[in-house]
């Protein structure tokens, strides 16, 4: 029988340093199990070959001129076009992981690191684990989790629209500006408050504001 070639992980890279760009095909053209069907100086490039080659693993850099990382993860998230996304930066602080991870990367990883963590890693995302560099970390991972559990309690106490009145409470809307919000009447408003005030037994908006942003609602 005729010997069966392994499927290779497509690759679409996207930095806005060509020397990094350049080293990054390098690396990938001396591996047999990897290919790179686009290599991007833009986000916008970037976007249109997504969406043109439908690739297995997008390998991004999270600092980008024209539409940061997240910008772009914002852009595929619900799009027919899926792939796996992978963040390449130098730096990335707390708040920055935690919304790389809201937004559902895969991997995180620092520029500094060995060639060989970086093949590992996207081996290990193309075969659907996750991968964030501990030093990318820091607390982040446990907080996400933490407000991942959080999220799934209060759930199970509010409903979808209860959360979405939460949510708007905490960005600091008034009554009036939900009831706008959300094509309501202001006495609605206030009946849901009402509702979320008892269900989590607190006094009122400070109170409420304050356990969104514990919880990570807002």
């Amino acid at each position: 029988m005729p010997e069966v070639t392994p499927r290779r992980i497509r690759l679409v890279l996207v930095d806005d340093h060509p020397l990094v760009l350049s080293g990054l095909q390098s690396l990938f053209a001396a591996e047999p199990d990897f290919e790179v069907v686009a290599a991007c100086l833009t986000s916008g490039d970037g976007l249109a070959a997504i969406r043109a080659h439908r690739p297995d693993i997008v390998l991004l850099d999270i600092r980008m001129p024209d539409i940061d990382g997240f910008g772009v993860l914002r852009a595929i998230k619900g799009e027919s076009v899926s792939p796996r996304i992978v963040l390449l930066t130098a730096e990335i602080d707390e708040r920055a992981t935690l919304e790389a991870l809201r937004l559902g990367v895969y991997g995180i990883v620092l520029k500094d690191l060995p060639s060989e963590s970086l093949l590992q890693c996207l081996r290990k995302v193309y075969a659907g684990e996750h991968w964030v560099e501990h030093r990318a970390v820091g607390r982040a991972l446990a907080t996400f989790m933490q407000r991942e559990a959080a999220r799934r309690e209060i759930s199970r106490v509010l409903t979808a629209r209860e959360i979405e009145v939460v949510r708007m409470v905490a960005e600091g809307l008034s009554s009036v500006r939900i009831a706008h919000e959300l094509h309501v009447s202001e006495g609605t408003v206030k009946t849901h408050l009402h509702r979320i005030y008892e269900k989590l037994g607190l006094d009122g908006r400070v109170q409420l504001a304050l356990l969104a942003r514990e919880k990570g609602i807002a």
